[in-house]
């Protein structure tokens, strides 16, 4: 056995150990800074989200509060709930749903329209244009969108929405739901 002698040259470890931590410390940054960007992205996404609904919901608020004390006026009839008030009933609709289903399904739909003051005689003469205007709406609906409390509600103020477009605002006042059988 010999007995040589290695000279080792000396390692700096300190030096290499502090360009990694440093580069350790900046792939940290980089990603908490990637999902601060997310994050803001979704809270600034939900904020425009709220706004949208919130100002959606507010131009249809002037109608539902003003129709809100004639509803609870009156004792059940419907004279008392509104004496102005003209309610034509349309004849009932039979409508099919849309559907990729083997068996064809169907709405029946039974409504009134309640026309503005002194409007009865030209919503009814116009009646026709208002039929022609929800029937595109009535036929896309699907079994599924009649799912629900709020199923109603949102049928309801499409409809009102459709029929006031179909006129010109102030000629019907409301669209009051009477039937509405899914098969």
């Amino acid at each position: 056995m010999s007995s040589e002698v290695i000279d080792v040259a000396p390692v700096e470890v300190s030096e290499g150990t502090a360009d990694g931590a440093a580069a350790a410390a900046k792939k940290k940054r980089g990603r908490l800074i990637a999902i601060a960007v997310v994050v803001v992205g979704m809270l600034a996404g939900a904020g425009g989200v709220w706004w949208y609904m919130q100002g959606s919901a507010g131009h249809a608020k002037p109608e539902t509060e003003a129709e809100a004390p004639a509803e609870t006026s009156g004792h059940g009839g419907t004279a008392d709930a509104d004496p102005s008030a003209a309610y034509i009933e349309v004849p009932p609709m039979m409508v099919n749903l849309r559907g990729g289903g083997a068996q064809a399904k169907f709405i029946k739909l039974r409504f009134i329209i309640v026309a503005a003051d002194g409007k009865t005689d030209a919503v009814k003469a116009r009646l026709p244009v208002i039929l022609d205007a929800l029937q595109p709406f009535l036929r896309e609906l699907r079994p599924d969108d009649l799912n629900g409390a709020a199923a109603v509600f949102r049928i309801k103020e499409e409809m009102l929405r459709r029929s006031t477009q179909a006129l010109g605002a102030g000629m019907v006042r409301d669209v009051l739901i009477q039937d509405l059988i899914q098969q």
